[in-house]
């Protein structure tokens, strides 16, 4: 039966590699790119150019770039291409004349996570889903993993915290939740807090200021 490379990449969580802007989810590129080298160090990309050797294309009013990524494994190769646009911050083209090569830069690197994602890794990210395809068994597994991070993180704050306020009185406990643990999790209870991002932001808060 032949491999269903697609499926293997769209299996992989990018969850906790993402970030929102503008009501758009971003993959970081570098993560999505080394994952995707692991899964198949063969593979390549490709940055195309113009015929004089400029890494975009124009139409004299707007700028777009072509981007490749193609996956090998073995005698098997694949090449998904993606174009986009070159947009500002509000996701609107940037007039030719206005367009930097740090906008050109940024660019490329979004086009070829998106073309990493034709391949499956992250596609869902961009069919707006909230998490990849996974079969019952992976999802309880998943889940008992979290759950288990999470009271692991919990415990090693709560040492933290006990270690860090011992001598301390009512008020500096509660000036103590204001100034370290609210600006962390948004709550001076961290134990009530289910977001792991935000309880490994106070935790290396607590033991950096060890």
């Amino acid at each position: 039966m032949d491999r269903n490379r697609f499926a293997e990449l769209n299996r992989i969580d990018c969850s906790e590699h993402t970030e929102k802007k503008n009501g758009l989810t971003y993959l970081s590129w570098a993560w999505a790119w080394t994952e995707f080298k692991k899964a198949f160090p063969e593979s390549y990309y490709t940055i195309y150019e113009t015929s004089d050797n400029i890494p975009y294309f124009t139409d004299g009013k707007t700028c777009w770039v072509k981007t490749g990524v193609t996956l090998v494994d073995g005698d098997f190769s694949l090449e998904h291409i993606e174009y986009l646009p070159i947009m500002d911050f509000k996701n609107k083209s940037i007039p030719f004349e206005n367009v930097t090569s740090m906008d050109m830069n940024k660019t490329i690197q979004r086009s070829l996570t998106k073309a990493i994602a034709r391949h499956g890794l992250g596609g869902y990210i961009y069919a707006g889903e909230d998490l990849p395809e996974e079969s019952p068994e992976e999802k309880a597994n998943r889940e008992q993993r979290e759950a288990e991070e999470l009271n692991d993180l919990r415990v090693k704050i709560d040492t933290e915290i006990k270690t860090r306020t011992k001598e301390f009185d009512k008020e500096k406990k509660i000036e103590f939740a204001k100034s370290v643990i609210f600006p962390c999790i948004g709550s001076g209870n961290y134990k009530t807090c289910d977001d792991r991002a935000k309880l490994k932001k106070l935790l290396n808060a607590l033991t950096a200021a060890a």
